[in-house]
């Protein structure tokens, strides 16, 4: 198959995505495909005739993940032209050659459903979930209304649109946290009004929505959803300090166990409770849902749905995969086989 792994973009995980997308990459040409690897806003300035048997890495001085968040600014400035497209030079032309587009965006456009929005209008094929259920579940403030009216257990919370606007009665510790974003950037744990008031302030600086909700403390948990059917738990106990950006991506940082060693009762509550989150956001093909359990009692709460999970060396669902038997690639080749019975389906 010819294949565009799509990397990169406009958003705060713009490093994490070109390390899924080069991982990626590489399993699907030891899968013997022809792939090209391309970031979805820089684009590719030469030769697009024959673009598969070329080869294209653009990406390939990008090895690791740096521990602080990119400079956007800094890369829309560093583009040729002046197109004010999302779309670099060439992408829908590349992509709209390729059998599929393997969707290795993280946050943002990549995960909001506006890039598979544009490619269903140009009928270009892409892996994972569609526009609507990517845009549900990037909305954190949405989908957790739509998953406590379909019973999937969340934290109390309330949505500010204003940062003048601090008028809720939830008790410290609580969490802030930008309705949009990802790999947990724009999400501060507070103790104090202090604390508060400078999170507020970040996270307006980062988006216009910014949901405040309880603090859970406890255990957390990510399950990863194919099809529909849950893959073993992973349990993520950070070393310092709770899942943030760096705990994420920073190898040593986190102590990841798969299968997680919690009961069986425990195990079958929370599978099911990701199969009911995919289900009720009207996810297709993989997802990852991630849960904590309280400490004082191992009450479940569902925390989030990512329809673009991570793909880098210490991302989850690799793990939980891998936990079952499908190795890096196969899991590669699996989702680009689920995703084309899609639309079979349609057809």
């Amino acid at each position: 198959m010819n294949i565009v792994v799509l990397a990169g973009g406009l958003s705060t995980e713009r490093d994490v995505s070109f390390i899924s997308g080069k991982k990626i990459y590489e399993a699907l040409k030891l899968k013997k495909q022809n792939v090209v690897l391309l970031d979805v806003f820089m684009g590719y300035d030469g030769d697009t005739e024959d673009i598969f048997e070329k080869d294209i890495d653009w990406v390939a001085g990008i090895e690791d993940i740096k521990s602080e968040n990119p400079d956007i600014e800094k890369v829309k400035k560093s583009r040729k032209g002046d197109s004010k497209s999302y779309f670099g030079n060439n992408v829908l032309d590349i992509c709209a050659k390729a059998d599929i587009v393997f969707m290795a965006l993280h946050g943002e456009d990549g995960e909001n459903g506006k890039v598979q929005a544009a490619f269903d209008l140009m009928g270009i094929k892409y892996t994972g979930t569609d526009y609507v259920s990517a845009a549900l579940s990037m909305d954190k403030s949405l989908a957790k209304d739509i998953l406590e009216q379909k019973g999937v257990c969340v934290p109390g919370g309330v949505m500010l649109r204003d940062d003048s606007d601090m008028s809720e009665n939830i008790a410290y510790p609580k969490v802030v946290k930008v309705a949009n974003g990802g790999s947990s950037v724009g999400v501060y744990i507070v103790n104090n009004e202090a604390e508060y008031k400078d999170a507020i302030r970040d996270a307006f600086r980062l988006e216009s929505n910014v949901i405040v909700e309880e603090y859970v403390k406890g255990r957390e948990f990510s399950v990863g959803v194919i099809e529909g059917k849950a893959l073993p738990i992973i349990e993520i106990a950070p070393k310092e300090g709770f899942y943030d950006y760096k705990n994420k991506y920073q190898a040593g940082s986190t102590i990841e166990t798969c299968p997680a060693q919690i009961s069986e009762d425990k195990t079958n509550e929370m599978q099911k409770a990701a199969e009911a989150a995919y289900k009720a956001l009207r996810l297709h093909v993989y997802a990852r849902i991630d849960f904590l359990m309280r400490e004082s009692d191992g009450k479940i709460y569902c925390l989030e749905a990512n329809t673009l999970p991570g793909m880098t060396p210490t991302s989850l669902l690799p793990q939980e995969a891998d936990a079952v038997g499908i190795d890096y690639p196969q899991l590669c080749m699996n989702i680009i086989e689920l995703s084309l019975k899609k639309y079979a389906k349609e057809n």
